[in-house]
């Protein structure tokens, strides 16, 4: 019987490249996101490749929404073998004394309470099983606090410890735990976070060559095929001009 995973933001970045990767290794596969044509597109797409694909389509952000798409969810689609917590954004990018409450309130609803409540509506099914992956994406901003990153790097940090938390209180269950947390990233991440503004969201990339949605991607394949007595409880990754939140390389 083939495993399935959840992913949550799959409609680009990292949740697409997720989805592709993980059914590309047998998996059938839950894509959720907000954007419904995308979803579609998506699931075209994968089952091309001979698995099951499944729509929940919702804002993570609306607890209920989120709680009723789990619910009409088939008793046997439940089963979920790994979790993949990757929505989640920046938005803005001011000091803490001009920062919008509105993009505050965004970060926070999507990239901490949306993680929580996916979470805990998967998780029990996961002990009863005591059997299963989840895996956090993070953010090199988990571990570092840069200028004009308050809060987004406050929901990271939030994540990391959320991860950390959920890795001890499932251990009895034989429940892995994992985070993933990229540095620099090209994706709809830029964009979103400033609004749309393309050339403010091209410029954070100029003159080095910074990660793609596959590496990502790929990195999350290492994850979920170790063997059974092996978790990787955090991945850094970087591309090779930055060297940390802060410094990087540009030519």
């Amino acid at each position: 019987m083939k495993k399935t995973v959840l992913i949550t933001g799959a409609t680009s970045g990292i949740g697409k490249a997720a989805a592709i990767k993980v059914t590309t290794l047998g998996y059938n596969v839950i894509i959720t996101g907000r954007r419904n044509e995308l979803l579609q597109s998506l699931k075209s797409e994968l089952e091309t490749l001979g698995v099951n694909v499944t729509i929940m389509n919702f804002d993570i952000r609306n607890r209920e929404a989120t709680i009723k798409a789990w619910d009409a969810l088939p008793c046997h689609l439940k089963k979920i073998d790994i979790l993949l917590n990757n929505a989640g954004l920046a938005a803005g990018a001011e000091p803490i004394d001009k920062g919008d409450w509105n993009d505050w309130e965004q970060m926070i609803d999507t990239n901490v309470k949306g993680l929580l409540t996916m979470s805990q509506l998967v998780i029990p099914g996961m002990v009863e099983q005591k059997s299963g992956h989840i895996i956090n994406v993070s953010s090199v901003a988990g571990f570092e606090t840069y200028a004009n990153g308050n809060v987004y790097c406050a929901t990271k940090h939030a994540v990391n410890a959320i991860t950390k938390g959920m890795r001890i209180d499932l251990l009895p269950y034989n429940i892995k735990v994992s985070s993933i947390s990229p540095g620099m990233v090209n994706t709809e991440f830029s964009t979103v976070r400033y609004h749309g503004d393309k050339m403010k969201a091209d410029a954070v990339y100029k003159g080095l060559t910074p990660l793609n949605a596959n590496d990502v991607a790929d990195a999350i394949e290492f994850m979920i095929t170790r063997p059974a007595h092996v978790n990787v409880n955090d991945m850094l990754l970087m591309p090779t001009a930055q060297a940390s939140a802060i410094y990087n390389y540009r030519e």
